[in-house]
C-alpha cells in the first residue's frame, strides 16, 4: 500500500509540474512580446508622424485615426508575432530537458 500512494499523488505533482512549466512559458512570451510591442510602435510612429508632416499624399489622406491604425497594427503583429515565438522556443527548449538521452 506505502508504495501505491506516491505513485497516485506523482500524477498530480507532474501536472502541477507542466502547469507551472506552462504559466513560465507564456509569461515569457507575454514579456517578450510587450518589448516587442514597444519597439515597433516607436520605429512605426517616428516615419509615419515624419511622413504626415512632409509628404503632401499623406497630409491629405492619412488623419489621427489612420495614423494610429498604422501604429497599432505593427504594435499588434509585432507582440503576437514574438511571443509566440517565444512561448513555442521556450517549449521546445523545456521538453528536450524531459526526455531522455537528448542534447539540447
Amino acid at each position: 500500500m506505502a508504495t501505491s500512494v506516491p505513485q497516485s499523488s506523482s500524477p498530480l505533482a507532474s501536472l502541477d509540474q507542466k502547469l507551472a512549466l506552462a504559466k513560465r512559458c507564456s509569461h515569457e512570451g507575454v514579456a517578450a512580446g510587450a518589448k516587442a510591442a514597444i519597439v515597433a510602435s516607436i520605429a512605426t510612429a517616428i516615419p509615419t508622424m515624419a511622413s504626415v508632416r512632409m509628404l503632401p499624399w499623406a497630409r491629405a489622406n492619412l488623419n489621427y485615426t489612420a495614423q494610429a491604425l498604422i501604429i497599432t497594427t505593427v504594435a499588434g503583429a509585432a507582440y503576437f508575432i514574438v511571443a509566440d515565438k517565444t512561448v513555442l522556443a521556450t517549449t521546445r527548449k523545456n521538453s528536450f530537458k524531459h526526455v531522455p538521452n537528448m542534447k539540447p
